[in-house]
């Protein structure tokens, strides 16, 4: 394994930075178009031939210095019980949400059994580039997961979740922390099948008010990461004012949206290590402004702990030659 993204995860100067995106693997390839048309996404994520031809499309065509794996972050509620299907403009759609108190699920089928094909997938990974790269596996976080259990689709500001909370806090504790058990094993479940770091995204956590993330999400972020035997990153997008709050989770990384200016951003966490965060708009620009956005980015973080990536994914229309410019941005750093 080239071990540039897992050095910078663990805090240590690098040489350049690592680079990778998320989303990488997605639409703003044609080559991933091609393969949609012969498979639908959950066809894609669940079958391991397929996501890993996919997963290897940005290796193939860039070399950055890690490479997600392809699949969902609501892949973790099929152990759960929960069923979902991706409907055209829609995006992911729960077939029986929760409504009640009643509809929790108080326990979940092994993750090893039901998630097999995620196994599969890194290990594929891990004998085709697992010597040359870093393997990045990732699951959804507890609120994100709740926001999208509860409501049975993608909602704009959370309001379901946010509503079921303030009527039924105890039992929205209780989903939180079966969901949290579950990501637990699940990211563990990663890491022996070869992901050499792995990545909480908990990206909707941030439109809580700090006290109800203090309450119900920090410490199950904390319980998440706690044991994970590999580098860890979390990610959740508008935690602009209170960074604090996502250190405080203990995962090593703490990756930024573009909203955080990263000198300062620095400042705020001291010693921990940081992701991101180039605003991903930036990629439509023309390939000097992205050299120069992206050697900012990289100023503003410095030589220690910083792995480079975009404060949120890879839009879908970007074009192929600004993730170049990216990506050749950061290989071309010499410390």
């Amino acid at each position: 394994m080239s071990d540039l993204l897992v050095r910078a995860a663990r805090g240590e100067r690098t040489e350049r930075p690592p680079v990778w995106l998320m989303r990488q693997a997605g639409r703003h390839l044609p080559e991933y178009r091609e393969l949609r048309v012969e498979y639908d996404f959950l066809e894609a994520v669940t079958t391991p031939e397929v996501a890993t031809e996919i997963t290897l499309l940005p290796w193939e065509r860039y070399r950055p210095d890690g490479l997600v794996m392809f699949s969902d972050i609501l892949t973790i509620l099929e152990p759960l019980g929960f069923s979902y299907h991706i409907e055209s403009g829609k995006g992911p759609v729960i077939a029986d949400p929760v409504s009640d108190p009643a509809d929790i699920p108080d326990t979940y089928e092994d993750v090893e059994t039901a998630l097999d094909y995620v196994g599969e997938l890194l290990d594929r990974l891990d004998s085709r580039v697992g010597e040359e790269t870093g393997l990045i596996g990732f699951a959804g976080g507890p609120f994100t997961l709740a926001s999208y259990a509860i409501a049975g689709h993608p909602t704009r500001n959370h309001y379901p979740a946010r509503q079921f909370k303030a009527r039924n806090p105890e039992a929205f504790r209780d989903l939180l922390e079966t969901f949290a058990e579950a990501v637990r094993e699940f990211l563990a479940y990663q890491i022996e099948h070869g992901a050499d770091v792995v990545q909480l995204f908990d990206t909707y956590a941030g439109v809580l008010p700090p006290a109800d993330y203090r309450e119900f999400i920090q410490p199950l972020h904390r319980e998440i990461l706690a044991d994970i035997d590999a580098p860890t990153i979390v990610f959740v997008r508008n935690m602009g004012g209170r960074l604090g709050q996502l250190a405080a989770t203990g995962a090593d990384v703490v990756s930024l949206d573009w909203t955080v200016e990263m000198a300062d951003a620095r400042e705020q966490l001291d010693d921990r290590a940081v992701q991101g965060n180039l605003d991903p708009s930036v990629l439509f620009a023309d390939p000097e402004t992205i050299r120069e956005r992206t050697r900012d980015v990289i100023e503003g973080a410095g030589p220690h702990g910083h792995v480079l990536n975009l404060g949120h994914g890879v839009h879908k229309d970007t074009p192929v030659e600004g993730v170049e410019a990216f990506i050749e941005t950061a290989k071309s750093i010499e410390r």
